[in-house]
């Protein structure tokens, strides 16, 4: 494995438009509430490509560290976003994996500065064997990574990580997150059908788990279309056999029924659109993050559909919708 310099950040030109929102939503998010989303990398760069993601296949997979977009036009994004919206959590997410953007410390900080709102972390990961990375994120008020098998074998099938990560490097960096780290540690387990979880599987998983000592344990599944049809839904039985092996941390987080509602203001079709380039939505999760009737939503949607900007997806019975330009990636943020 490579040392901190490999992930150092270059001094070439920011690729990114700066007429760009990096801010979207809110949205309802399964374990957080409604989240002010904030998206620093370009889509898709990231650390792997998943087999479930559901924003779409990996196009530029690297272990390089950038500034990929301006701290002080995210943080101005925030805080004027913040002027609209009461969102439950602040989340850095989005379109890569966040923890490559090398001003990410200052970016916590910022959204600090400017806000009351708790900030989290949904990362994979992967760059926590790098000890400059782990301190960059250390003031986040929650950090979410991702666990998916204690064999080296069945995570590379389901992350198809870059060549030079390796699942060993991977959990030794959580532990020493966890040594070093004062807020909440979530760890996200993504179960899919036939792929990671057998009794084999579960078993090290837990193993691994009890090493790393999260606050809590979101088991997930596929929810929405993922990036490759490999990528199958663990059912409900399955998921809470599970749930009672992992023990009392251990919660199921699929279930997107329950989330918590805030207020908006006002919000444009423009931020509609944004927020269906990043993920695909249901009816209910466009009606809860917008806070306006399902009806109301849907009249909206019909326009989009006639226009051409939006087109309808199934999955596992449910339609989901997204911006014919979700899949089309040109590094817009």
């Amino acid at each position: 494995m490579n040392s901190t310099n490999q992930t150092n950040p270059t001094n070439s030109t920011n690729p990114t438009n700066s007429t760009n929102s990096h801010v979207f939503g809110p949205v309802p998010s399964r374990r957080l509430g409604l989240s002010l989303g904030v998206d620093l990398i370009p889509a898709k760069t990231c650390t792997f490509d998943c087999l479930y993601c559901q924003a779409g296949k990996t196009t530029d997979r690297t272990l390089k560290t950038r500034s990929f977009v301006p701290v002080d036009e995210v943080v101005s994004q925030v805080e004027k976003r913040l002027l609209q919206c009461e969102p439950d959590v602040i989340t850095l997410a989005g379109s890569g994996e966040p923890t490559l953007h090398s001003e990410i410390d200052q970016v916590i900080e910022g959204i600090k500065a400017v806000s009351g709102t708790s900030v989290a972390l949904l990362t994979n990961g992967s760059l926590f064997w790098d000890r400059e990375i782990r301190r960059r994120v250390l003031r986040a008020d929650i950090v979410m990574p991702t666990l998916v098998s204690a064999f080296d074998e069945t995570f590379r099938t389901i992350h198809r990580p870059h060549p030079e990560l390796a699942l060993e490097t991977i959990v030794g960096g959580l532990k020493r997150f966890r040594n070093e780290y004062n807020g909440e540690l979530f760890l996200e387990v993504v179960l899919l059908a036939g792929i990671n979880d057998t009794e084999k599987e579960v078993e090290g998983l837990k193993a691994l788990i009890d090493g790393i000592s999260p606050e809590k344990i979101h088991l997930n599944t596929v929810a929405r279309p993922p990036s490759d049809s490999r990528a199958k839904s663990l059912d409900r039985e399955r998921l809470e056999e599970i749930m009672l092996f992992f023990g009392e941390k251990a919660e199921i987080v699929v279930d997107a029924s329950a989330v918590k509602r805030g207020s908006i203001k006002d919000s444009l079709a423009g931020d509609l659109l944004d927020m269906m380039r990043r993920r695909p939505l249901r009816l209910i999760d466009i009606a809860d993050s917008l806070g306006r009737p399902v009806d109301h939503v849907e009249d909206l949607i019909k326009g989009f559909l006639i226009k051409g900007d939006v087109r309808k997806q199934e999955h596992s019975g449910e339609i989901f919708y997204l911006s014919r330009e979700a899949n089309v990636h040109k590094g817009r943020k």
